[in-house]
C-alpha cells in the first residue's frame, strides 16, 4: 500500500528457507493459494508487489496485489503520522459513496469489475493539522475478471445419431494468478438442472435419444458461491436412426428357360394394397387419433419383402423341377413318347 513519508515501513520475506545460493524462498506447505510464488531454474519466488511512497497531509491506501472478481477491497484514508480526522468522504470517479464521518476505512466485501475506477478520499483535520479539508490523490483500482463465461461444447457434434454417445464440455479458464483456486460445473437442459455441482467440467450421456434433444447451458461458479457465470444456449437434436433402404429385386426367370417337360410357373401376383387405416382401428392411428405415416411406411416395406419371398419361393420351384427332370432322363423320354 501507498504509505506516508513519516512511517516507518518493514518488508519481510516470511517463511524463509536458507539454501546454500541463498535467498528468500516459500515453504512447501502454505495453505493459501494465492501466497503461492513461482518457480524459475530451481529458485522459488514471491509475487512481486508495488510500493509507492508519498509525501503528502493525506494519502489514499489501496490493494498492493491485483484485485479479481469476488475479492474484497479496503480502501484506507491515512493522515499525516495518524493525526486525527473528521467528516471523511470516500469518492470514485469524483462520486462520493456515502456521507461524510469519522469512519477511515472504506471496504467492498465483494468486488465486481463494475466497482473498477479512481477512488480518492477527503477529511478534516483536528488538531494539529492544517484545520481545513484536505483531499488524497486519486488511486487508480482495476478489478480483474476472475474467469470468462464458460463457452458449452458438443463432442462430436451438436447433431449426434440416437445410440452414440455425447459429450458436454463447460469451457473456462481461471488466469495465472488464481490457476490453483477451483471452479465448480452444473449443466441445465430446458431449465431443469441435470448434473448438479461439481468438479468435472464435463457431462456425458452415453446413449443418445430423442428424449435427449433440447436446449443446454452451463454453469461456472467459485467454491464460495462468489463468481458465477453462465454459458450461452447449445441446441443438441438427435437424429433419428437411419432407414435401411428395400433390397433392389431380381427376376431370374427372364433370364434362364424353364426346364423341359416342366410346366411354367407363374410369377405370383402382386399383394393386394394395404388395408385402408380407419379412425375405428387404434393400430393404425397415433395417440393423437391421426394417422401415423411411419407406420404406413414401415407396413409398405413389410408388404414389399413378402413379395419378394414369393417370387424367390417360385423361381425355386422351377429350378427343383428343372433338376428333377435331368435327374431322370428316361421317364422324362417315356412321357414324352
Amino acid at each position: 500500500m501507498p504509505s506516508s513519508a513519516a512511517s516507518f515501513k518493514t518488508l519481510q520475506c516470511e517463511r524463509p528457507v536458507h539454501t546454500e545460493e541463498s535467498g528468500c524462498h516459500m515453504e512447501d506447505d502454505l495453505t493459501d493459494p494465492r501466497e503461492a510464488g513461482f518457480q524459475i531454474k530451481g529458485y522459488t519466488f514471491s509475487e512481486p508487489f508495488h510500493l509507492i511512497v508519498s509525501y503528502d497531509w493525506l494519502i489514499l491506501q489501496g490493494p498492493a496485489k491485483p484485485v479479481f472478481e469476488g475479492d474484497p477491497l479496503v480502501l484506507r484514508c491515512q493522515a499525516w503520522q495518524d493525526w486525527p480526522l473528521t467528516q471523511v468522504t470516500f469518492y470514485r470517479d469524483g462520486s462520493a459513496l456515502g456521507p461524510p464521518g469519522p469512519n477511515r476505512e472504506f471496504s467492498i466485501a465483494v468486488v465486481q469489475e463494475a466497482d473498477s475506477g479512481h477512488y480518492h478520499c477527503s477529511g478534516i483535520f483536528q488538531s494539529p493539522g492544517p484545520g481545513s479539508p484536505v483531499t488524497a490523490s486519486a488511486v487508480a483500482v482495476t478489478v480483474q475478471e476472475l474467469f470468462p463465461a464458460p463457452i458449452l461444447r458438443a463432442v462430436p457434434s451438436a447433431e449426434p445419431q440416437a445410440g452414440s454417445p455425447v459429450t458436454l464440455n463447460c469451457q473456462t479458464k481461471l488466469p495465472l494468478q488464481r490457476s490453483s483456486a477451483r471452479l465448480l460445473f452444473s449443466f441445465y437442459k430446458d431449465g431443469r438442472i441435470v448434473r448438479s455441482r461439481g468438479l468435472s467440467s464435463e457431462f456425458q450421456i452415453p446413449t443418445a435419444s430423442e428424449d435427449h434433444s433440447g436446449s443446454y447451458w452451463c454453469e461456472a461458479t467459485t467454491e464460495d458461491n462468489q463468481v458465477w457465470k453462465q454459458s450461452t444456449q447449445l441446441e443438441i437434436r438427435v437424429q433419428g436412426p437411419l432407414a435401411s433402404a428395400a433390397p433392389p429385386t431380381s427376376n431370374p426367370a427372364s433370364q434362364k428357360s424353364a426346364a423341359p417337360g416342366a410346366a411354367p410357373v407363374e410369377p405370383p401376383g402382386p399383394l393386394p394394397p394395404p388395408p385402408t387405416p380407419s379412425s375405428e382401428d387404434p393400430g393404425f392411428s397415433s395417440p393423437l387419433g391421426m394417422p401415423d405415416p411411419h407406420l404406413y411406411h414401415q407396413m409398405g416395406l413389410l408388404l414389399k419383402h413378402m413379395q419378394d419371398v414369393r417370387v424367390l419361393l417360385g423361381h425355386l420351384v422351377m429350378e427343383l423341377r428343372e433338376l428333377s427332370g435331368h435327374r431322370k432322363p428316361g421317364t422324362t423320354k417315356a412321357t414324352a413318347e
